[in-house]
């Protein structure tokens, strides 16, 4: 893995030569005041996916980047929390009043399981998009599919948890349930929806989870690089740090921590590769 620092007066190029690609348009967590939330751009050759836009998104995207959420052009919701898809109303509102009209642009794609496409346009993206035209040519409210051009990513068979699958214009995503929410749930199908990544059969992205060895276990050895969420502090959602630190010499190695709070430079990660890094391009 690469790294590159972008730099305040460049624009991030949402196409590269090849090469996979991750950029962390923010790592913070949802209370986070030093850092944005925990988004990130996939770029690889002509293809780019936006993993979350959370509720800072569109401040954070132009600090982080210098674009625009006209720019883009693909999007991938984790699971519905509002640093995570608090943004996606910015992003299709903005592409559908600007972006079509003045830049021609075509609806945004987004990559979604069917069954939680249902969950985040009823109970999340619906109040504030359904009604923002008198009538559309059914003369009907909108619905997700006026705004988003939806991709559902095919099921994967015979695995150990609910996995889906998909090719997107050369970048392999392999998306898997976690165990984030509720507190008490003790396993995936317990668990609410929300998912996380194997990138390109190569990175591992833990969208927010629990702490939950197995999950770590079965891609550890598929991953050169796994970015994973951390909190400082025992229970709740996230997987803590404490807990971590009991895995292997050699998965912690290939780890780095995200979607941290504000006192993250107060604990030592010296066992792991580090902290993830907005502004910082991802090189595989």
């Amino acid at each position: 893995m690469k790294t590159k620092r972008l730099l305040k007066k460049d624009t991030l190029s949402l196409t590269n030569n090849g090469e996979l690609e991750l950029f962390f348009i923010g790592t913070g967590s949802a209370n986070a005041t030093r850092h944005f939330n925990t988004c990130a751009l996939i770029i690889k050759g002509q293809a780019h996916l936006l993993v979350d836009f959370g509720a800072d998104g569109k401040m954070a995207i132009a600090k982080t980047t210098r674009l625009k959420p006209t720019d883009i052009r693909c999007v991938l919701p984790t699971h519905s929390h509002a640093d995570h898809v608090g943004g996606f109303e910015c992003l299709a509102l903005q592409n559908r009043y600007i972006g079509r009209p003045l830049l021609n642009h075509p609806k945004i794609k987004m990559i979604i399981c069917r069954e939680y496409q249902r969950v985040l346009w009823d109970n999340t993206l619906r109040g504030g998009l359904e009604w923002n035209e008198e009538a559309i040519s059914d003369g009907h409210s909108m619905m997700v599919t006026d705004l988003f051009d939806i991709i559902h990513p095919g099921w994967k068979t015979h695995q150990p948890r609910e996995t889906f699958e998909l090719d997107y214009e050369g970048i392999h995503l392999e998306i898997f349930r976690t165990v984030h929410i509720p507190e008490q749930a003790k396993n995936w199908e317990a668990a609410f929806l929300s998912y996380g990544l194997l990138i390109d059969d190569r990175v591992f992205y833990s969208g927010d989870t629990k702490f939950d060895r197995e999950l770590i276990e079965l891609y550890a050895d598929r991953s050169e690089m796994m970015f994973h969420d951390v909190q400082f502090f025992p229970g709740a959602v996230h997987a803590p740090l404490t807990d971590l630190k009991q895995l292997p010499p050699e998965i912690k190695k290939k780890m780095l921590l995200k979607h941290y709070d504000d006192n993250f430079d107060k604990h030592d990660v010296s066992d792991f590769v580090g902290y993830a890094k907005q502004g910082i391009r991802y090189i595989f």
